[in-house]
């Protein structure tokens, strides 16, 4: 009988393993390259304030196959803040990362993505984003909160010197990007990021148009006293193209500060959208946006303890004596080894034995 248990035990845990296989190719294989950039541009799609963020480095992936080929994607990503915002149309392979004297931004994020028919959806996702504190510059700039009063009065200062030279044309703020100071001769230096967007005026009331065909663009600006403004529109760059149809497409949505620039938070930069449905994927964790992934757990079964052939048992409770020896449930059920079933079936798959991960580092 006690044979018997066994035999049935592992093919009930032959049967979920046959279901759940876990794959783990390298973190630089083409595989885990297209599902990252998937990634990278879908977080960009949910961010609607301040910079897109560019891949830096692809920390871990897993691969969970089932039998209908519908695979599920589990990535761990850095990325980096780059110059271009949102609203600009400049493709993120062509913006520049922001180095790291310029206060680096850094975003830590695990996205789950499903592949279905080929085409990978990302599901889920939940992001933690940060300032980089590797390598500080002493007597660099450094980042000033988003509600700094000092700092929005300098960008009240830009804004309406840049009026005082537009002809026909009023522009009001739309969204504070980055505000920094630095000590230099003569006192403390502001320099400003900001977005900018055509206003309708009556008499000397402006209102921003709240309309997609409005112009926009970013301007930057710096000094002590008397800020130095230049702007670029977002009109005059490279015409927005969404990769899934032939046409243009509209730009993001971002939200019009009516009346007051004024920020709510403290920060000194813009974060990513902190998480999506990461509590219905079944393999995030909502509490935290660190890293806690939650796999879906094979059921650890009570096997029965089979005797020995050729041995009489011991003297007292031999039934607590055998269990209490049995290491079998902790065999099957261990989970983070790389399941590959033989070094064919790993060439044949494109995968490795062992993974190799995290993967290179693309700027710093």
């Amino acid at each position: 009988m006690h044979l018997l248990g066994i035999t049935v035990a592992l093919g009930l845990l032959g049967g979920i393993w046959a279901q759940l296989n876990v794959l783990r190719p390298e973190c630089d294989s083409p595989e885990a390259e297209e599902a990252a950039l998937v990634a990278q541009d879908y977080l960009n799609a949910q961010h609607t304030h301040g910079y897109k963020y560019a891949l830096n480095r692809i920390e871990e992936i897993k691969i969970y196959t089932v039998p209908d080929g519908n695979n599920t994607h589990v990535l761990e990503i850095e990325l980096l803040e780059t110059d271009c915002h949102v609203l600009d149309p400049t493709p993120v392979a062509n913006c520049t990362v922001r180095p790291k004297h310029l206060t680096a931004i850094e975003g830590d994020c695990d996205v789950v993505l499903k592949k279905v028919a080929g085409v990978l959806t990302v599901t889920a996702f939940k992001c933690k984003t940060e300032e980089s504190r590797e390598d500080v510059c002493l007597g660099c700039a450094t980042l000033l909160p988003l509600n700094h009063t000092q700092g929005l009065n300098f960008v009240q200062a830009s804004l309406t010197k840049l009026n005082n030279v537009t002809q026909n044309l009023t522009y009001a703020l739309l969204e504070v990007g980055r505000m920094s100071t630095q000590v230099v001769a003569g006192g403390r230096k502001y320099i400003t990021e900001f977005v900018i967007i055509e206003a309708s005026c009556v008499n000397d009331t402006c209102v921003p148009l709240n309309d997609t065909t409005a112009a926009r663009g970013i301007c930057t600006s710096e000094g002590i006293n008397d800020p130095s403004v230049n702007c670029k529109m977002f009109s005059t760059m490279m015409p927005i193209v969404d990769a899934n149809t032939t046409g243009p497409a509209l730009p993001p949505q971002v939200h019009v500060h009516l009346g007051s620039v004024s920020h709510k938070h403290g920060f000194g930069h813009h974060k990513l959208t902190a998480h999506h449905n990461p509590h219905t994927s079944g393999y995030l964790s909502a509490e935290s946006a660190e890293s806690a992934e939650v796999v879906p757990v094979v059921p650890a079964l009570t096997i029965p303890a089979a005797e020995p052939a050729n041995a009489s048992p011991p003297a007292g409770d031999s039934s607590s004596d055998a269990s209490a020896s049995m290491e079998v449930p902790i065999t099957v059920v261990k989970r983070e080894a790389p399941i590959v079933a033989s070094a064919s079936a790993a060439q044949k798959d494109n995968v490795a034995p062992v993974q190799v991960c995290p993967g290179r580092i693309r700027f710093f």
